[in-house]
């Protein structure tokens, strides 16, 4: 009789103190999201695993904490001299971020405003978007910055070959050392054969061959320079354009699985498991108070 009336009272104190007028209810809103083909990958983790980290990051909690006045949805003064501490603690226990089996990362916000709840989902998706942006964008940057640097050291380096190459082609009329190698041979054959070698043509020929077996080896070497940095340029001006188009993209990072919306049932707490730890656990109580009054009636 005295279990039965413990446990009646027990349920009934539960369930009063476990009422709304005691514990505010909270509503949760999730969302799933998938790491997008446009996410780069920082380090050896999987991108899931990297958006996790990046999700988990303080300036995306305290970005959310800003925006939805928590402090004051929480009950926490800025004036607190550990703020901080306090807010981040009651932001960790309503917010959560884990990684699910498929990869996906999911988002869970309780909060005592289901609307709120769903909005704070919403935005922390939006905030890793422009966090993972941001990243980008300042890596892209780096690498444009180096892709101009190299660009503007082998352009130094074409036009230095391009002064050299001219003299060569000014002073001894160089310009393309194997075709002419070869014509002028051909010509060289035919004054020969005609007995021509001392008429104008055939000095001027001369001339040619001299200056083509004294300094074409050293034209065509210059050339062949020139012609691998200005590949080597147009490799690094492609570098630099495709970085600074990369750096100024609005991409999507976080691709959504599954968007949040506003619940329209409590999630915290839940009754039945408070009526039933509470009942057991008086019960419990009750029992051990029967254990020592038995004992010492015996003693």
């Amino acid at each position: 009789m005295h279990f039965l009336i413990v446990g009646i009272l027990a349920i009934v104190v539960s369930a009063i103190f476990s009422s709304s007028t005691f514990i505010k209810p909270k509503y949760k809103s999730t969302a799933l999201i998938y790491p997008s083909n446009n996410f780069y990958v920082f380090s050896d983790e999987s991108e899931s695993e990297q958006l996790l980290e990046i999700i988990n990051s303080l300036d995306i909690k305290l970005r959310t904490i800003d925006a939805f006045n928590l402090n004051e949805a929480y009950k926490i003064s800025k004036d607190e001299p550990q703020y901080l501490t306090y807010m981040l603690a009651e932001f960790n226990d309503n917010v959560k971020f884990k990684k699910t089996q498929y990869e996906t990362v999911e988002i869970s916000v309780l909060d005592t405003d289901p609307q709120r709840a769903c909005n704070m989902c919403d935005s922390i998706i939006r905030f890793l978007d422009e966090k993972v942006g941001l990243m980008h964008k300042i890596k892209y940057e780096e690498i444009a910055t180096i892709a101009k640097k190299d660009y503007a050291l082998i352009s130094h380096k074409v036009d230095s070959l391009e002064e050299k190459l001219n003299f060569f082609r000014s002073e001894y009329q160089i310009l393309d050392y194997r075709t002419q190698a070869e014509e002028i041979t051909k010509g060289m054959v035919k004054v020969l054969a005609s007995q021509q070698k001392n008429s104008a043509g055939g000095k001027e020929l001369s001339q040619w061959l001299k200056n083509i077996s004294e300094k074409g080896g050293e034209y065509e070497i210059l050339d062949k320079q020139q012609s691998r940095l200005v590949s080597q340029k147009d490799s690094i001006m492609k570098v630099y354009d495709q970085s600074v188009s990369s750096a100024n993209k609005k991409i999507i990072y976080g691709q959504r699985v599954q968007n949040p919306i506003p619940a329209d049932k409590k999630s915290y707490p839940v009754r039945s498991i408070i009526l039933l730890i509470s009942t057991f656990s008086a019960l419990f109580v009750a029992l051990l108070v029967v254990l020592l009054i038995e004992n010492k009636k015996t003693t």
